[in-house]
């Protein structure tokens, strides 16, 4: 049980290891979530254009 404190404590900067995790959690699910929004902004912009061109 002691290795496992020892491990989430990380020798005295527990706050910076997990804190840094943290933000690189953050970034990759920016980076992963990013371009299907942004696809989804396409499509819709598009499908106006369409609808409008159509009238």
């Amino acid at each position: 049980m002691e290795a496992v404190q020892e491990f989430f404590h990380m020798g005295g900067y527990a706050f910076y290891v997990w804190a840094s995790y943290g933000i690189a959690a953050v970034v990759l699910f920016f980076n992963w979530m990013s371009p299907i929004l942004r696809e989804r902004e396409i499509k819709k912009g598009l499908a106006r254009k369409v609808r409008r061109s159509q009238r």
